[in-house]
């Protein structure tokens, strides 16, 4: 790996573990496990996150729950601060319409909601955690940093839970499909699999015993990277595929919502292996593609595949920060290359495109000037399409400087807008209404 991913990753990982040195290092796995136990990295996945062997019929049922220990928490007159949590796993299903388990968590906060109406929730939608199982957000709430010599995982999303948690505002987190769950790869970045996993929290939410949320609360969305273009697609889909939950406002921060731009954008940065996760998550999807990856997919690619099909985001950073995807395939060609090459590859990829159907609610729209990982242009333009289409959309260009790392440059736009974000959802579930700049979008950068 060459030095300069090698010390950014150091310094990313340090940086957003800030967080989680309060924990001890003592802390043990409180999940009880059984003979479906299963180990990711030398992480024991709890038996919980195994689907049975049937599912319910109606997708957000709950298959289970069980009490979920916070790491970072506090002793409160009302209860724990900032909140009670309930592990959960609820039936979704996936983008080949078949019927999946998905797990998350719901937090109920102790604080109280002091806006108009009752007690909102939000879905949360992580970014990019990884593809191994040890990676799931759940988890990410009880074990905000793992360091076993195996795996680097930092539960970064933690920030923007416990901010919403102390504003009254309920939370559930999906793990998204196959992420945490030991039955199947996770999909990952595949928009439908996306939005039904974070559609289908709100239902489950919902029906919880432990929470205070009813069909009632107003409900909203909130995503960045990864989560950005799975809200973005919810937003999107929620007319069709979950019209009992209306939403009020949903945030896309630096949606990745044409994967074609953003697959060339990555590649040879310093997230690169995410062309991998991105490959196994497709593969899984669509089995047809199999012959197009076994034709241009080389020993080394492959062996990378598997590798990061355990990965978090830290693993990838140190083991694969800077490769080119020319390093895995038998042709030497980039990932890009060969999709321009294959048009079942490009109908692929224009399937997973988010734009090109209009949100029935109002959307914010986020996106570093300077991101360079998750192209700003390509955000932008979703913006534009639905603003085509008559949505009421918020665009809102995080203008930071561009600082020579990729990663860097996609981060901090989501701590620099993170609470003018959460700002903008909340008087959204106050029942404020939602103003527009579509207008401005000509003049806007």
């Amino acid at each position: 790996m060459p030095p300069r991913p090698r010390m950014l990753a150091a310094a990313i990982t340090a940086a957003l573990a800030v967080g989680a040195q309060a924990v001890p290092a003592a802390a043990a796995d409180g999940a009880a496990t059984g003979p479906s136990a299963t180990t990711s990295r030398g992480v024991e996945i709890p038996a919980f996150y195994t689907p049975p062997s049937e599912l319910p019929g109606a997708d957000g049922t709950v298959i289970r729950s069980e009490p979920l220990p916070l790491a970072l928490s506090l002793p409160g007159i009302d209860g724990p601060l900032p909140g009670r949590a309930t592990r959960l796993m609820y039936k979704s299903t996936d983008a080949n319409g078949e019927a999946v388990a998905v797990t998350g968590a719901y937090i109920e906060p102790a604080a109280k909601w002091r806006g108009d109406g009752p007690r909102p929730l939000v879905a949360v939608a992580p970014g990019t955690m990884g593809q191994g199982d040890q990676c799931a957000a759940s988890m990410a709430l009880e074990h905000p940093l793992r360091l076993n010599g195996q795996t680097v995982s930092v539960g970064y999303e933690d920030l923007s839970v416990y901010r919403l948690l102390l504003r009254g505002v309920a939370v559930v987190v999906t793990d998204y499909v196959g992420l945490g769950t030991t039955d199947r790869l996770h999909t990952y970045v595949n928009r439908v699999d996306g939005a039904h996993a974070v559609l289908d929290a709100v239902r489950a939410a919902r029906s919880l015993d432990s929470s205070s949320v009813t069909s009632e609360s107003r409900v909203g969305l909130f995503g960045y990277s990864q989560g950005g273009g799975a809200t973005a697609a919810a937003a999107e889909l929620q007319p069709s595929y979950a019209p009992d939950v209306e939403l009020s406002g949903t945030y896309a921060g630096a949606p990745p919502a044409d994967l074609t731009e953003v697959t060339e954008a990555i590649d040879g940065g310093d997230l690169a292996g995410a062309l991998g996760w991105s490959l196994n998550g497709f593969l899984q999807t669509e089995p047809a593609l199999r012959p197009i990856a076994d034709r241009y997919v080389n020993e080394a690619g492959e062996k990378a595949l598997k590798d990061l099909s355990t990965m978090c985001v830290g693993d990838a950073l140190f083991a694969y920060g800077g490769r080119s995807s020319t390093d895995w395939t038998k042709t030497g060609q980039s990932l890009g290359d060969i999709i321009g090459a294959e048009p079942a590859l490009q109908a692929f990829l224009a399937e997973q495109r988010i734009g090109s159907r209009k949100p029935g609610s109002p959307v914010r729209v986020a996106t570093g000037t300077s991101d360079d990982l998750v192209p700003h242009a390509q955000a932008r333009r979703l913006a534009v399409e639905w603003c085509d289409k008559g949505a009421k959309v918020t665009y809102v260009p995080v203008v930071l400087p561009g600082v020579g790392s990729d990663l860097l440059n996609h981060f901090a736009p989501l701590l620099a807008d993170q609470g003018n974000a959460i700002s903008w959802l909340t008087d959204r579930l106050s029942g404020r209404p939602a103003g527009s700049n579509c207008w401005s979008m000509p003049v806007q950068p």
